[in-house]
């Protein structure tokens, strides 16, 4: 279950309910899946095949429709990362930088764990997002973010899109430094 942490506060918020209502209160949609449906092979398996994406994929193909249906998502995919990831540390230090996409940025953690990182509303700054398997969240498009992994650098996550363009990342300047 997810956890938040308040950069500039130390707050942390922890509880389906209370990150629930954390996240929606800064424009972020978060649900949580029942990782039940996942094949019991695939739960701690952070290299996939083709065919493993796909059993991945129809698994939760209900809760991706739902989710695609209601956000108008088009498109979507499986991500896998782990130390056996090729060129892993140049992936990591791309996604490692403060950026915004014209589009909004999903996951659906499935296996391991990830951290988002995104700058809160008004004064409240960075929060960072704990994410294990079974959460889901959408950061809303324009919103500056970045995500990493966890210590033992293993997540698998469905990805979904309402056009693969607009998921670019575009740089994001801090007029103070606040990450």
């Amino acid at each position: 279950m997810a956890v938040i942490k308040v950069r500039n506060s130390g707050e942390v918020i922890e509880g389906v309910e209370k990150v629930g209502a954390f996240l929606e209160s800064q424009g972020v949609l978060y649900e949580h899946w029942d990782m039940g449906k996942l094949p019991t092979p695939l739960k701690e398996k952070f290299t996939l095949s083709d065919e493993e994406k796909q059993e991945i994929l129809t698994a939760f193909d209900p809760e991706i429709r739902s989710l695609a249906e209601r956000r108008n998502y088009g498109n979507w995919d499986i991500v896998a990362l782990s130390d056996a990831t090729p060129n892993l540390e140049d992936l990591l230090k791309k996604f490692e930088q403060v950026h915004t996409h014209t589009d909004d940025e999903v996951r659906a953690i499935t296996a391991g764990h990830g951290i988002f990182i995104v700058k809160g509303n008004d004064n409240l700054g960075y929060f960072d997002i704990e994410l294990e398997a079974g959460d889901v969240i959408s950061v809303p498009e324009h919103t500056p973010h970045f995500f990493t992994l966890m210590d033992d650098r293993q997540v698998v996550a469905v990805r979904l899109f309402i056009d693969t363009d607009g998921w670019v990342a575009h740089p994001y300047e801090e007029k103070e430094h606040q990450v």
